[in-house]
């Protein structure tokens, strides 16, 4: 049998333009045509000047102008204006005014519905009104005005609900920021605390050598390397956030065992292995695994409570990489009460890795929800 080609790319970019905004308004011009055009024979009898394909393409003309409806939603509106008092169509109004106010909001949205009311009041009192659309006033107000105010407040509430997601998601975006930039001090309070240490030890070393070296040629060079160590460290504590007062550095691999004992008590049971090769690992690095350990143990507790978790640390001898990878069930009913959680945590994780030169992975895996952190050990090849 023969088959068509695939077409991936295409298929990608029909995805794409389907749920586009573009797309919606076509489909909003669309519907407006459909529900116009069975108005045609109607229209061809009451205006001699146009057939049935005369007043199809009239109509089809101005639900095309709700593609604009977005950038300039007043275009279709004024055409709606001129189709009611031509052919005296109302649908197209009721498409133009939702377009206002879901696009530009309330105040915009009421001018437009009292302009309509005004209009469509004028045209009631010239001659050739249809009786359909009200004889009288009360028939005329019963109909008329509801549609245009109901059209226009679905709009309104559109675009409150518009205005509501995009402060949800900049509140979002704000909170991972946030949370990317704490974990970014904290990083640079572990390699204050680590580099620091060493600078000092550095220039302590310097000032015992350049004493002992005293009276000899190279006491100068000691000297002046004890003052370089300390230039570094001053610049160093001015450029990097100190800690807090009483502040405890991150352990490292060493306090995972309290990590556990921790989630075992909150009642998670956790499964610990950590590979020899991997306390070698520099004290930078053990507290970024500690950092990632801990996060999905928190985690773990948080939306799976009860489950077991598994924890394996391995260093990997082809790539040299340390591979932190943390499992845990999923829970077949939701917790009871949904989790206290910012939804910030992967945000830290990740920038305390990426930081280092690795990768984090986390998602669903076969019933389970996997983290897998890779972070290269900086040992000799």
């Amino acid at each position: 049998m023969l088959r068509l080609p695939a077409f991936p790319a295409l298929r990608r970019c029909a995805d794409r333009w389907a749920v586009s905004p573009r797309a919606m308004d076509v489909v909003a011009a669309v519907s407006a045509f459909g529900l116009m055009v069975l108005d045609v024979p109607g229209l061809a009898r009451a205006d001699n000047s146009l057939t049935g394909v005369t007043a199809t393409l009239v109509l089809a003309a101005g639900a095309a102008t709700l593609v604009l409806r977005r950038k300039a939603p007043w275009v279709p509106f004024v055409v709606a204006l001129f189709l009611m008092g031509w052919l005296h169509e109302l649908t197209m109004v009721q498409f133009a005014l939702y377009s206002l106010g879901r696009f530009r909001g309330r105040r915009v949205a009421v001018v437009a519905t009292l302009l309509y009311v005004a209009t469509a009041y004028a045209l009631f009192n010239l001659p050739g009104w249809p009786a359909k659309h009200g004889e009288t006033l009360s028939e005329f107000l019963g109909l008329v005005v509801p549609i245009g105010a109901l059209a226009a407040g679905v709009g309104i509430a559109a675009y409150r609900q518009d205005l509501v997601l995009a402060l949800q998601i900049q509140r979002n975006e704000a909170a991972a920021r946030q949370a990317v930039q704490e974990e970014r001090i904290s990083v640079g309070r572990d390699v204050h605390d680590l580099v620091g240490r060493e600078l000092t030890v550095l220039a302590v070393r310097a000032e015992v050598l350049a004493v002992r070296a005293r009276g000899y040629a190279h006491q100068k060079d000691f000297e002046e390397l004890a003052d370089t160590a300390r230039r570094a460290h001053h610049m160093l504590n001015e450029t990097i956030v100190r800690r807090a007062d009483g502040a405890a550095a991150t352990p490292g691999l060493e306090g995972l065992a309290a990590l556990a004992e921790e989630s075992e008590r909150m009642g998670s049971p956790v499964d610990l292995k950590v590979a020899e090769e991997a306390k070698a690992l520099s004290p930078l690095r053990q507290t970024a695994v500690h950092r990632v350990v801990r996060e999905c143990l928190t985690n773990a507790a948080k939306h799976a409570p009860g489950l077991p978790v598994t924890v394996s640390i391995t260093v990997e001898d082809e790539s040299r990489n340390v591979r932190v990878a943390v499992r845990n069930p999923l829970p077949r009913t939701p917790p009871d009460r949904a989790p206290v959680s910012t939804g910030t945590g992967l945000f830290s994780m990740e920038e305390r890795v990426t930081s280092m030169g690795g990768s984090l992975r986390a998602g669903r895996e076969h019933g389970a929800y996997v983290v897998t952190a890779l972070l290269p050990t900086g040992f000799a090849r």
